[in-house]
């Protein structure tokens, strides 16, 4: 039996269809992750497979319940992290895992053992503080572990690192993976690639309301033909550039050619550093051509290297849109 079955799932809000008759499965045991950009409608199929929203339209099924018609039973079962959670400023941290804990008639792993769940987490020693005096990342931490405090079998976590320093990010994601492998199914959005890369055992993209592909991020990141991604800064070597040469400090389109060079699928420009991208089948030809139209057009080619494609490549082969607007 499927963790998580979702067919047809509609959900709209006046004249928007947020959520536009999405279907997938999520198996028992897995790390399955929600990409897609602000208002792809994330938070309103996890909040409808969380019992939270009613949808319009298709059929839910969590751990083999209706959301809503089993939604006291179902939430003995689940643990849930919201996008946005706020606590009282006066309680502490251990007083408001002991509450948490307290909601449920079943235990988790941890019991009372708050320091176990805490201590992967950084948060052993801030026990006795009280809310209001944690940071933003130390916060959105011990919103993690009020939703892992009951040892659900099924854990929702919306956007669970925004905010943590990369340190902070990693030490989540191995107590994630710990909590995965005792068995745990886990269900997540997030903005951040390599989060979902690092994480997820399958990933299903999302945008106005649909589904565009589905799978583990090996498999969606083959589905681009194995591309590479060449990645460089140009500067011109000197003021009398030809026209057809000439460079701006920061261009506004790539030059003129580079799409027309051996194995190369497409051209794009970073417009927030300026730097080119050039998605290549073979990336060694493509490569030797780009030094070639260079030293030709009186080129300096600037930060040069070559990195293997990435799930936020295939978000963009598959909406010609950054990940984050």
């Amino acid at each position: 039996m499927a963790a998580i079955s979702v067919k047809d799932l509609t959900k709209s809000y006046g004249g928007v269809r947020a959520v536009d008759g999405i279907c997938f499965e999520v198996r028992p045991g897995e790390i399955f992750g929600l990409l897609g950009p602000n208002g792809a409608g994330k938070t309103t199929t996890i909040e409808c497979l969380e019992g939270l929203r009613v949808p319009d339209g298709g059929a839910i099924r969590v751990l083999g319940r209706d959301p809503r018609r089993d939604r006291y039973e179902l939430h003995e079962r689940i643990g849930v992290q919201l996008q946005a959670t706020a606590l009282h400023d006066r309680i502490r941290v251990g007083e408001a895992l002991r509450l948490f804990a307290g909601l449920y008639r079943r235990r988790g792993p941890w019991g009372r053992r708050w320091a176990q769940l805490l201590e992967p987490l950084g948060l052993a020693d801030k026990l006795r503080q009280y809310y209001h005096s944690l940071s933003g990342g130390q916060k959105q931490r011990l919103h993690i572990a009020l939703a892992l405090v009951h040892g659900p079998e099924l854990v929702f976590l919306d956007e669970l690192t925004t905010g943590l320093d990369p340190q902070a990010r990693r030490a989540v994601w191995a107590f994630l993976e710990e909590i995965r492998d005792r068995g745990t199914t886990i269900f997540l959005t997030t903005h951040y690639m390599e989060e979902a890369e690092r994480l997820c055992d399958r990933v299903a993209v999302m945008d106005r309301g649909r589904i565009l592909a589905l799978g583990s991020p090996a498999e969606l990141i083959a589905r681009l033909g194995g591309e590479s991604r060449i990645v460089f800064r140009l500067l011109p070597t000197s003021p009398a550039d030809t026209d057809a040469g000439r460079l701006d400090a920061k261009p506004k389109a790539p030059p003129a050619g580079l799409e027309g060079m051996p194995h190369v699928r497409r051209v794009r420009l970073e417009e927030k550093d300026g730097r080119i991208v050039i998605y290549s089948t073979k990336s060694s030809a493509t490569l030797a051509a780009l030094i070639r139209e260079a030293e030709a057009r009186g080129w300096d080619l600037r930060d040069l290297h070559v990195q293997r494609a990435t799930l936020e490549d295939v978000f963009l082969a598959l909406t010609g849109r950054e990940l984050r607007e």
